[in-house]
């Protein structure tokens, strides 16, 4: 039974977990996507992403707090700085896991953990795509652009009338000049 089993101890001893957590969250930050087995992969998931929603908020109190899990002045700053900024607007999911194969020694699980907002390819597509809008939103601006459509096309209808108009006076004063010329 798994009563009272909040996360997944791996396997070690709770200094051992602590130690092992904080370097892989240290080096997700670091190198922005890791590599590791599917089930530290799962609980790095769980620990890190606190970590970073707490560096949304830069103060010296939540330094301090995430100091105290990651234990490096430099990954602490790397993630006030870079991380956050970037994830600012986020409101959660800062983490992607994705499934690789087996490891050939002894067949375990890996995954690829990556931070989502330092994916380069999958951000591109993102900003390509457009943010979608309700019904009633696009149907007025729909109705806007058509007027200004109509606009357009009537404005470029007066002017080819207006080209055409001139078009035979020039013709004939050009006939003119050429008998004269003659």
């Amino acid at each position: 039974m798994r009563h009272g089993k909040k996360h997944n101890h791996l396997g070690r001893k709770t200094a051992h977990r602590k130690a092992l957590l904080s370097n892989l969250a240290s080096s997700l930050i670091e190198h922005k996507r890791i590599v590791t087995t599917l089930a530290k992969a799962k609980a790095l998931r769980v620990y890190v992403e606190p970590l970073i929603t707490k560096s949304k908020n830069d103060t010296t109190h939540s330094r301090r707090t995430v100091f105290s899990y990651l234990q490096k002045k430099e990954v602490v700053t790397t993630l006030f700085r870079e991380v956050a900024e970037k994830v600012a607007n986020r409101p959660g999911g800062y983490t992607r896991i994705v499934k690789l194969a087996n490891r050939q020694g002894d067949n375990a699980e890996m995954a690829m953990i990556e931070l989502v907002d330092f994916n380069t390819t999958y951000n591109a597509e993102a900003k390509v795509e457009k943010k979608a809008t309700r019904r009633r939103g696009s149907k007025a601006k729909k109705s806007e652009t058509t007027a200004t459509e109509e606009a357009t096309t009537k404005a470029e209808e007066t002017e080819a009338k207006a080209e055409v108009a001139e078009t035979p006076a020039e013709d004939a004063n050009e006939a003119k000049e050429e008998k004269s010329a003659e």
